[in-house]
């Protein structure tokens, strides 16, 4: 079912970005296969104003790529010379549309295949859960091309996979394929070929019943918490806490555990 984005979504469309609602996840598609959905400025800018202007309804998201890859990184077509503060101002528009996916209001769960590459894994790894099939490969081959991360990924990547490593994959070229790359962080979850997209909106679905204030502290304070000193880092998770609680579907959520009608725990 299509959702109503006002003029933002026929733009977004024009951009490369097809949108649609699936109870209440929002599924978000790369829609320029022909060019293996490679980033340029309108779609990036597309991605931003989707994730900004999420229906209300929207309780979690899932991002794919139409065709055989996910996204192949920067479209070198349309790369613009530039000088020094142009190419600032450019990069740092990057990272206003991906922290609008990084940081927003739901969880977005990233359904991987193919090309992971570049401006396509720096895309990935600002959503906060990364499902990848069988046919998935990663690489940063910008250090190869004289040229350096300019969407987040300098950032985002070290946190999945070390410095060490993404250091390796720009300075050397090299390419992980979806095995290693999920033993190495830069997914959580391997699936067969063809079923990323249903794994990754099962866990959109799961993910969107959650109290939305639960949601909410796992994408905005636990990254935060991580990077403070443990004092700080305690103390913001006592608020955390405190608010998250207090929230009336966490206390309808408690008293259905000790009512006994919640599920429990199983081994998977």
């Amino acid at each position: 079912m299509k959702n109503d984005l006002h003029p933002l979504l026929s733009q977004a469309e024009q951009n490369g970005i097809s949108f649609e609602m699936h109870g209440a996840v929002a599924i978000v598609r790369l829609s320029r296969a022909a060019k293996r959905n490679a980033l340029n400025d309108g779609l990036v800018q597309a991605l931003r104003d989707v994730f900004q202007n999420l229906p209300e309804s929207a309780m979690a998201a899932v991002i794919h790529g139409d065709g055989a890859h996910f996204c192949a990184g920067l479209d070198l077509s349309e790369l613009k010379e530039r000088d020094a503060g142009q190419g600032m101002h450019h990069s740092r528009s990057w990272h206003v549309a991906l922290e609008a996916i990084q940081m927003g209001r739901v969880p977005v769960v990233a359904a991987l295949h193919g090309a992971v590459v570049g401006g396509g894994l720096e895309l990935a790894s600002a959503c906060h859960i990364r499902v990848a099939d069988e046919s998935t490969f990663y690489a940063l081959p910008e250090g190869t091309r004289g040229i350096f991360v300019g969407g987040g990924g300098s950032v985002r990547i070290p946190k999945l996979i070390g410095v060490a490593r993404m250091t390796d994959m720009m300075m050397t070229g090299r390419v992980y394929n979806a095995v290693d790359g999920e033993r190495i962080g830069l997914a959580q979850y391997l699936v067969p070929t063809g079923t990323a997209l249903a794994k990754a909106l099962e866990l959109a679905q799961r993910i969107a019943q959650n109290a939305p204030l639960t949601n909410y502290a796992l994408m905005h304070a636990l990254p935060r918490i991580a990077e403070q000193s443990a004092d700080h880092g305690l103390l913001t998770e006592a608020l955390m806490s405190s608010i998250a609680q207090a929230d009336p579907q966490a206390k309808l959520r408690v008293k259905a555990f000790l009512d006994g009608k919640a599920a429990k725990v199983q081994k998977s």
